[in-house]
């Protein structure tokens, strides 16, 4: 699956596919209702007939749905996943240009500052980008939290990111629109 600026319909439809009968495989293995933390986590598991499920215990396998890295650290896992020797990435995933801007003496110029301190970073992240088929969004193109929020993030899915707010992506809309996992309970 490509990236793209939007999270594509058929990977929700897939998510959404094997939650009820994931939910109900987990809630029979644990003898209770879940989270809805459990809920995400056990409709991303790689085996959920067979995964240890022991909180604070068990060593799991996911298949997370998508990833987001951040310019500061998007070189060294971009570093590492070309030694991979793969022709692309298994789930979509896009690096976001903001870490690397510095807040200091008005947008325009620490705009101006970022790009030309930074022009290798960027090359190196959009060249790679292009040529393993990540999304790249460039200097100025937003922060990468509202970016998720907006574009990527839906009820239920599981992102890896390398920014610390991408984990929320998952929980969007928890305690507003609880129609989509209400059936699962």
């Amino acid at each position: 699956m490509t990236s793209s600026a939007g999270t594509p319909i058929e990977l929700v439809t897939a998510v959404y596919s094997k939650l009820s009968k994931n939910v109900a495989l987990g809630r029979k293995r644990l003898g209770r209702p879940l989270t809805l933390t459990e809920k995400i986590l056990i409709n991303h598991l790689t085996k959920p007939a067979k995964q240890e499920l022991e909180r604070s215990r068990s060593y799991a396998d996911f298949n997370p749905d998508r990833v987001a890295m951040q310019d500061a650290t998007a070189q060294m896992a971009l570093l590492q996943f070309m030694t991979a020797g793969l022709p692309t990435t298994a789930v979509p995933s896009t690096v976001h240009c903001d870490h690397l801007i510095l807040a200091k003496s008005g947008a325009r110029i620490d705009m101006g500052v970022a790009i030309d301190t930074n022009k290798e970073v960027y090359d190196f992240l959009r060249s790679v980008s292009a040529k393993y088929g990540v999304g790249f969004w460039g200097p100025g193109s937003g922060i990468i939290h509202q970016v998720v929020l907006e574009h990527y993030a839906f009820p239920g899915g599981m992102m890896i990111g390398t920014d610390s707010h991408t984990p929320n992506a998952g929980g969007l809309g928890h305690g507003r629109n609880r129609c989509w996992w209400r059936r699962c309970r």
